[in-house]
């Protein structure tokens, strides 16, 4: 999918009456927080009043969230209505969501399931996974599969089937394949942006409104390594 805007660098991918996604980069927060860091919903709050010449307080529903060093799709709402179905959908788990990262050390299987127990420290915001469920942990599954060996790396495809804490994060670290740049993880060294290669690559869900089947992909950064899987899928 195309990005349709990149104006005051919002990557724009998709954009209708009700929702307007966006291609989220490294470092972007999507909601304000303690660093004071301008937010990704205010700057697509400016762009919606800007483009529909809005002179009145404009809308804009969050629905989710990506962490900071992370890349890729963000949905926004642009009515309450909407936000109240996409908030439905997300909830229930009735979304299909794809990430890409890309791992130094290979899983021992090509593709897997992974079923955890995370447990999130908010002192330190991490999450640790645990084979068996430990005191307030929740559980937390998904599925990958390796798909490109690149020079120095592998490019996974991660199906994410619940949403917790740095869920990706913490259950590739604990099978000995923390992601790209992911210090925090265990990883050797960190990215030179300060991001992580993991991007939330697809989403498919059922329009809140119209009702049809969207299938929305983000372009991945531009960089050597993102570049080399992108050219093959």
């Amino acid at each position: 999918m195309k990005v349709l805007s990149t104006k005051n660098n919002l990557h724009i991918v998709y954009e209708d009456n009700h929702l307007i996604v966006v291609n989220k980069r490294v470092g972007d927060i999507v909601q304000g927080d303690k660093t004071g860091d301008k937010p990704l919903s205010e700057v697509v709050k400016e762009y919606i009043k800007e483009k529909y010449n809005k002179p009145a307080e404009v809308f804009l529903g969050v629905v989710h969230r990506l962490d900071r060093p992370t890349t890729g799709i963000v949905v926004f709402t642009k009515t309450s209505k909407a936000l109240a179905r996409m908030n439905e959908l997300f909830s229930n788990r009735e979304t299909q969501k794809t990430y890409w990262a890309i791992v130094k050390k290979k899983p021992e299987k090509e593709q897997d399931e992974l079923i955890h127990f995370l447990k999130r420290n908010e002192k330190n915001n991490t999450s640790k996974a645990y084979l068996k469920e430990v005191p307030e942990s929740k559980c937390a599954r998904l599925e990958y599969k390796v798909i490109q060996q690149l020079q120095h790396f592998f490019a996974l495809e991660v199906i994410l089937h619940t949403g917790r804490h740095h869920q990706i994060r913490a259950q590739l670290a604990a099978i000995g394949s923390p992601i790209k740049g992911d210090l925090k993880y265990g990883a050797e060294r960190s990215n030179p942006d300060g991001g992580i290669h993991l991007h939330a690559r697809k989403l498919v869900f059922v329009h809140p409104v119209s009702k049809d089947i969207l299938i929305i992909t983000a372009p991945v950064p531009a960089d050597p390594v993102w570049n080399a899987v992108e050219n093959k899928f």
